[in-house]
Formats: C-alpha cells, structure tokens, sequence
C-alpha cells in the first residue's frame, strides 16, 4: 500500500499533532460542476474548511498513485480532465492504479470514503451520496457508496442522496446494512438534497456537539460501518430547490424515454447536466450552496470530535494509573 498512497505533507503533520481534518472527493470537480465554476467551488470548498479550524484533504488518483490531501495544480489538473476522468469508487482502484502515468481518478463517496479509512480521517463532507436508482427493485442498481457505508468507518456529510434517486428504498437499504443514518432536520426528515425535506423520517441529531459523541461513540467501540448525517439545504437556496426538483423529475422521464438510465454510471453525470440546463443554471448554485454548507458543518463536527478524542484518551489514562483496563467479555482488549 505505502508504494501507491501519498499523503499530503499538511495533512501528515494535522494527524500527528490530532487535529480536525475533513476528507473531500473529487468528482465534484470533475463530473459535478462545468468550468470554470469547478475550480472556483473546489478551492472555496476547501477554504470553508480551514475557516472553520480544520484541515482539508481533497482526494484523487493521479498518475498510479492515490493522493489524501492535494495542492493547487493538482487541483487545476483535475478541473481541466474534467469528464475525461475515471469515476473511481472501490472496485476501480486497482485498475486506475495500474493504468500509471497520465491517468486521472476523481473519488466517489465511495472512493474517498475508502481513502480517507486508509489516512486514518473520519469525517467526509460532500454534496450528497448515492443510492438506489429509481427502478432499482428491478434493474439492481445501486450505488458503491451504500456498500462502502455498510463496511468503512467514516462520517459522511450530505444533503441527502441525490434526489434523482430512490430516497426511500436507499434509506431502507442503509437499515438493511446496518449504517446510522441521522438528519439535522428539527422534523427529523432526511433531506432531499435540493429541498430540506424527502418525507422520509430518520433519527434526528441536535447539533453538532451530539453528532460528534455518535460519531466517537460508534468509532470508540470498534463499530467498522459509516455514518451518513443528512444537512439540509440553507433556506435562501430552499425555494429555488422547489422548482429544480420540478426539473429532476422532468429529466428522468427523459433519461428512460432515451434509455439512458440503463447506461449505469453515464446516468448520473447526464441527469444532473439535463437538470443544470433544465434550471439555466440554477441548480448548480444551489448545489454549491449546500456543499460549502455541508463541508463547514462537518468541520464544526470533526473540531468536536478531536476534543471528545482528547478528553477520553486522558480519561483512559486516569483509569490505566488506577489499575483499570476496559476490555470486552472474551477477554480481547477494547484498545
């Protein structure tokens, strides 16, 4: 593994001095959002971070190597590929690795979900995951990013999953999966991504401070599955979010009509490209909108988290100094 991943010189020294760092993907730059306002959301994406305290690793996989943390050129690289580049969740790794020089990978969810496990980073924010495709009972598909949720222990940020999708059977696979699925909508509703509420209730989560203790809970006692806590969308972009998922709906009747939705991974870049000239552009502010939200709200959580991370490592001490050491009814140690 040490000959493939390279870990930025940043965010090395922000894992050894434990301070927050949030894991962000990549597609966003190059399949999520036309130039130049690619470039431009990316880097505001990553100043939110640092305005917040924390430190942002933007993942990739460039020239046979997978980057955790990338600087301004590689950045530059990946908003000029654009949709020349592979879509990379887990099960294009190994090739996108092999294919070497000249090769560009953007990160999924789950493609930067899987490196951000490997950096040792917890928490994820992005626009919104995956999921089951509407017609998915019958076609069977569905997202890496659900499978990735069941077995890699990372919180995901998100307005929800993309509301082209089936929101209610992606949340009933997530239970199936056994993934915590929590909202930060007072009516407890799992947002749908354009719009604050899908009409599908999930567990509800107060505020950043409860989703860190969640978070240090599940991670703490050896839980291996994701997180996914749903951010609405900010109000000011709420009611234009209305009439953008007037156009969703719109462009999925034409992505069967046309057969499109059949074409696995072309169906989701071509969707939200119909629904960008469906809007004239507006759902792309408003997918901007909610990501820089999104992003600073997981690096409100992930400041809390390295606090809890604090407080209970000298708690552990206290408790070794008194003879105490936890450990599990087999006998295994808890650490």
């Amino acid at each position: 593994m040490a000959s493939f991943l390279r870990i930025h010189p940043s965010i090395r020294a922000a894992l050894a001095a434990n301070k927050p760092i949030v894991a962000l993907e990549s597609t966003i730059i190059t399949h999520g959002l036309p130039s130049p306002a690619n470039l431009k959301t990316a880097l505001e994406i990553e100043q939110t971070v640092r305005d917040q305290g924390a430190i942002p690793a933007t993942t990739a996989f460039i020239d046979g190597k997978a980057y955790v943390g990338l600087d301004e050129k590689q950045i530059e690289r990946l908003a000029e590929t654009g949709k020349k580049a592979t879509k990379t969740s887990r099960r294009d790794v190994a090739g996108i690795l092999a294919a070497g020089k000249d090769s560009i990978g953007a990160t999924t969810v789950s493609g930067t979900m899987l490196l951000a496990h490997l950096a040792g980073i917890p928490i994820f924010g992005t626009g919104g995951i995956g999921g089951v495709h509407r017609g998915g009972e019958n076609s069977l598909d569905v997202s890496a990013d659900l499978t990735e949720l069941s077995r890699t222990p990372v919180a995901v940020f998100c307005s929800g999953c993309k509301s082209i999708l089936d929101i209610p059977r992606t949340l009933e696979y997530l239970e199936t999966m056994g993934v915590n699925v929590h909202s930060f909508n007072a009516s407890g509703e799992f947002p749908a991504f354009y719009t604050a509420s899908s009409g599908s209730k999930v567990s509800q989560v107060r505020d950043i401070v409860h989703a860190a203790k969640i978070i240090h809970a599940g991670q703490s006692f050896g839980m291996q599955n994701g997180f996914v806590f749903g951010v609405p969308i900010p109000e000011e972009f709420e009611q234009a979010g209305i009439q953008i998922q007037t156009a969703v709906e719109q462009a999925v009747r034409e992505s069967i009509e046309q057969g499109i939705d059949k074409r696995g991974k072309e169906a989701t870049p071509w969707l939200l490209q119909r629904v960008g000239e469906l809007t004239k552009g507006d759902s792309i502010v408003s997918n901007r909108g909610l990501v820089l939200n999104n992003v600073k709200v997981a690096s409100q959580v992930a400041n809390e988290l390295q606090k809890l991370r604090a407080k209970s490592e000298e708690e552990l001490k206290e408790e070794a100094m008194q003879g105490f050491s936890p450990a599990f009814p087999n006998g295994h140690s808890s650490r």
